[in-house]
């Protein structure tokens, strides 16, 4: 009688033990399954798809702070590249220095300003001179805002005889503002200044 006593409380023990490691094993595995869930649900909802001639390319959502880098950088290059790319064409003139503008802050104008006063433009159109520039490096420090940067670049001048090249160093801060149509990357050129523009090649043509 004894015996078989012990006999049921042992298989009650191993079925009492059997069941709590089934039910430990279904929570752990409904947590894991819900787990994985919301983390899907969290990829998919940063994917948006572009459609573009045609076809549907994917795209991730990222927070501005992990692209911050890649956008100033780009801004610092639109916006060399509008102020210093130039015909003998003063709507073009116009256009190029009028989307420069947008990106920076009254720095920006007041060299705009002592070029113009100067007749740099007139010159231009007069000589039918073309400028144009490369951009070779951007360094920027995005530890602190505002965030400086120094710009290292090329500027190749084509005249009737001759094409200049030039190396040209600028330097100023930057500072976030609200994204537009004018400025996508969000950002303001701020206390902008030439360090240095100089000949550096002159190539007859």
């Amino acid at each position: 009688m004894f015996t078989q006593m012990k006999n049921i409380d042992s298989a009650f023990k191993y079925v009492r033990g059997f069941t709590l490691v089934i039910c430990l094993g279904s929570v752990v595995l409904s947590c894991y399954a819900l787990y994985k869930s919301f983390e899907l649900v969290k990829n998919i909802q940063g994917k948006i798809y572009i459609l573009a001639n045609g076809k549907a390319l994917e795209a991730y959502v990222a927070e501005r702070k992990d692209n911050i880098p890649v956008e100033a950088k780009d801004h610092i290059r639109n916006f060399h590249q509008f102020f210093f790319t130039l015909d003998p064409d003063e709507k073009v003139i116009t256009a190029n220095i009028s989307k420069a503008l947008y990106l920076a802050d009254a720095s920006a104008k007041r060299q705009y300003d002592n070029l113009k006063e100067s007749g740099y433009y007139t010159g231009l159109i007069a000589s039918n001179i073309s400028q144009s520039i490369s951009i070779d490096s951007v360094m920027l420090d995005t530890h602190q805002s505002p965030y400086y940067f120094k710009c290292y670049a090329r500027e190749h001048i084509t005249r009737t005889t001759s094409i200049v090249s030039r190396s040209l160093i600028t330097e100023g801060y930057m500072r976030d503002v609200s994204r537009s149509d004018n400025n996508p990357h969000g950002f303001l050129i701020e206390r902008w200044v030439i360090l240095e523009n100089r000949d550096i090649k002159v190539e007859n043509r």
